[in-house]
């Protein structure tokens, strides 16, 4: 028995320190590229890398992603009283904010919302492992995405010296998503924007930035103002159809059977997205505006969450006169 104590004991002390991310293989070349591709200072990021620490908790974080859950229990993850109720204030209290995000990006306030409302309750859920461990876990023990991870790995390195950040003091999500709106590294460089006029950009701290970023990186990504997002259907041929997962005018859809619950001009091309409720099967017509939410997480459960968490506000905004 007295063995087994010391090894639990053993055990104990090795989870209690993590190990350090610079035994993990490849990081050696990736320095050197870094080095060779960027300039950087060799011993600066020899150092950043031997304060880094391994995370499996991150591994086994993104191997069971919560798309894996059925539709009902995640679409109650994010569409709920609370986040609504969050909602509704942090539209209040940053209401001018919104409007010009709305004005100058095409993207309607309750979209921006609730992106930012799944993603992180509106900023009070960023995270809480530090980026430089989450992506250099993933960079060089995660062989699936390995290539994605090393690249968001560099864009953070680049990124912290361009703003002149400590790496070890950003914090965010398992997959090293940061800030208010969860943007991966390479998104942060690319559509993050100055939204208050403070010659800054910080997501970490400032909704304004966040907002303004949001709509900046749906706009990138082909959305089109005024155009609608889902549908409900009726889809009772829907059998018949064929690959209901590539896009078709209205017309088309009709002769398989798909009818749109409002009328709609037969010229517009949507593809069917079902969800498996108690009931059956759920249909929805999704138009290029829901394809666009998908590029901030490439899952129908997602963009359907962000839709319809966004009627869900937009309709108790209605109902309680909030200005």
């Amino acid at each position: 028995m007295k063995n087994i104590y010391q090894v639990l004991i053993l055990l104990l002390a090795f989870a209690a320190h993590p190990i350090c991310a610079a035994t993990l293989p490849g990081i050696p070349e990736f320095i050197d590229n870094m080095v060779a591709k960027h300039r950087f200072n060799r011993a600066e990021l020899e150092r950043a890398f031997a304060l880094a620490q391994h995370q499996p908790p991150v591994i086994d974080a993104i191997s069971r992603p919560a798309t894996l859950k059925p539709w009902p229990e995640y679409r109650a993850s994010f569409v709920n009283p609370e986040r609504i109720k969050f909602g509704l204030e942090f539209w209040r209290k940053h209401r001018q904010i919104l409007q010009r995000a709305e004005q100058k990006y095409g993207v309607p306030q309750e979209i921006i919302l609730a992106v930012i409302g799944v993603e992180t309750v509106y900023g009070r859920d960023a995270g809480r492992y530090r980026v430089l461990d989450a992506l250099t876990t993933l960079a060089f023990d995660y062989p699936r995405r390995a290539d994605f991870f090393r690249s968001e790995l560099e864009n953070y390195l680049l990124l912290a010296r361009d703003d002149q950040y400590d790496l070890l003091d950003i914090r965010g999500s398992y997959a090293g998503a940061m800030g208010i709106p969860q943007f991966m590294p390479s998104s942060h460089r690319k559509y993050a924007v100055d939204f208050n006029g403070n010659h800054k950009i910080d997501l970490q701290n400032e909704p304004a930035d966040a907002i303004g970023s949001v709509a900046n990186y749906l706009q990138g990504y082909g959305w089109a103002s005024g155009k609608r997002v889902a549908v409900r259907a009726q889809a009772n041929e829907i059998a018949s159809a064929g690959e209901i997962t590539t896009p078709r005018t209205l017309a088309a859809w009709s002769v398989a059977g798909v009818i749109p619950s409002v009328n709609l001009s037969q010229e517009e091309s949507a593809r069917i997205a079902d969800f498996t409720v108690e009931e059956g099967k759920e249909y929805w017509l999704v138009f290029n505006n829901f394809d666009v939410i998908t590029r901030y997480n490439n899952s129908d459960f997602y963009a359907m969450s962000v839709f319809q968490l966004a009627e869900a506000m937009k309709a108790a905004r209605k109902s309680s006169d909030v200005k």
